[in-house]
């Protein structure tokens, strides 16, 4: 039976700002199931074997319920957040199921192919507009926290012109360490803003997500918002994030860059071993256990958190023979960089599709592309749930 180790979550990271915290990476060697201490010393069992993490995300013995006594917070903004109105994702089957199934249709890989020529056009009118008569820019702030929030706000019905505010305040709802009282007054502002959004489409309906919510007639004001605010958070963040971490990581693995460009045709591939490299939700996934699981040689029992760690599991050596290097002809199936089982990320298709028409657009457009500054200066997002790097100054 596993016994504790002195690993506390979140661990730090190691010289490689790409790589998990070592002591996660040990941890799967050693003790694939073990204890982790929280923030504020709570216990929580972390796995970090890809298999088990699989196993244990459709395991239906785990609960995604917020709610439920034992469910492992992050942090003190997370547990704030976790006593809130609940979007589909802190809920399981069959209330999960119902809310989900709703928005379904809007995120499927048809629909969503159908959308290609649309943010093609929006990826080279932002390229334009930060390309001419330029040599230099911060791909962040000028490409890729742009065509994400263009793309999500057209897709809710939510004003662009209102980007600022809802990023600000998404920040801080995904920073491990932000004051309650920031939080409180995020949430809150995110929540009205939503709600008030909601209800003007009750009187000015439009052919958006939020629109067709409200048709419906099933749902309240709060439930819409909460759905709206998980689409917009989680609908720009993530895919802003790996856009520039993809691009980074493919400017310090030339040899990896030469392919790509070499085979454009390849960029869904690559796309997904960039997922499984860089596995952005860099806090893992947690969960609660309703019942007694074994899983790795040791029991977890009803009411004890649990923590599937994404980033170890996706380099798993089990999985991906050689799984801490970068190579874009690997075999890629089965990853775990958008979870699995019933909550598996709704917006996979729509994430895919904005990182494949980015990452080509940037190869394509930019044939000299390479850093502005040295790769030391880059600064990381240790401190998000969502890994990324602030700024991305390069030159071409």
């Amino acid at each position: 039976m596993a016994t504790a180790v002195p690993t506390t979550h979140p661990a730090p990271r190691g010289t490689c700002p790409f790589a998990p915290p070592p002591a996660y990476q040990q941890a799967r060697q050693d003790e694939p199931v073990s204890r982790v201490a929280l923030w504020d010393g709570s216990p929580s069992w972390l796995v970090t074997r890809h298999q088990d993490a699989r196993d244990l995300l459709a395991d239906p013995r785990l609960s995604a319920d917020a709610t439920r006594p034992g469910f492992p917070f992050l942090s003190a903004a997370a547990r704030h957040i976790g006593a809130g109105k609940a979007s589909f994702i802190r809920m399981d089957d069959p209330e999960h199921h119902r809310l989900r199934r709703m928005l379904t249709g809007d995120f499927t890989i048809r629909r969503t192919a159908a959308l290609r020529p649309a943010i093609q056009q929006v990826a080279d009118d932002l390229f334009t507009t930060m390309t001419t008569g330029r040599t230099g820019a911060d791909l962040v702030a000028e490409f890729a926290l742009p065509l994400p929030s263009l793309v999500i706000c057209l897709l809710l019905g939510v004003p662009y012109r209102d980007h600022e505010f809802f990023q600000r305040c998404s920040r801080t709802l995904l920073r491990r360490d932000s004051p309650i009282e920031q939080v409180v007054t995020a949430q809150q502002e995110l929540t009205d803003y939503l709600d008030a959004l909601t209800d003007r489409k009750r009187t000015e309906p439009d052919d958006a997500i939020l629109s067709r919510l409200v048709a419906r007639g099933e749902l309240t004001t709060e439930e819409i918002g909460a759905m709206g605010r998980l689409l917009l958070i989680a609908g720009h963040e993530t895919t802003a994030n790996m856009t520039a971490l993809s691009v980074l990581a493919l400017l310090q693995h030339p040899d990896q860059l030469a392919h790509l460009r070499a085979h454009p045709e390849a960029t869904p591939a690559a796309v997904e071993e960039l997922l499984r490299w860089l596995s952005i939700v860099q806090s893992g996934v947690t969960r609660v256990a309703v019942e007694d699981i074994e899983i790795g040689g040791v029991l977890i029992r009803a009411g004890e958190g649990v923590i599937c760690q994404l980033n170890t599991a996706n380099r798993d050596e089990d999985r991906y023979p050689d799984g801490d290097a970068l190579d874009l002809t690997r075999d890629t199936r089965r990853h775990l960089a958008f979870g699995f089982g019933v909550h598996q990320c709704l917006g996979q298709p729509l994430a895919r599709l904005e990182l494949e028409i980015a990452l080509d657009t940037v190869l394509r457009r930019l044939p000299g592309l390479r850093l502005a500054v040295p790769f030391e200066e880059i600064r990381f997002r240790h401190e998000m749930t969502v890994y990324g790097i602030d700024s991305l100054p390069v030159t071409w």
